[in-house]
């Protein structure tokens, strides 16, 4: 996995977490659902690049 996705994976996992907190605070439950969406296809993305990885090695 490069650097480079590695960063934007955790800035996407960071932005859904601010917006699942967002969502809780404000009583929104759609913001909050977005949050948990976005941090999920975030992890989603890490363990595909984990997958790629191993297979290199």
């Amino acid at each position: 996995m490069g650097i480079d996705d590695k960063i934007s994976n955790a800035s996407e996992e960071a932005a859904g977490k601010l917006k699942e907190g967002a969502g809780r605070a404000t009583d929104d439950e759609r913001l909050e659902a977005e949050g948990r969406a976005d941090q999920t296809h975030a992890n989603l993305k890490q363990a595909g690049e984990k997958i790629k990885d191993a297979f290199r090695s």
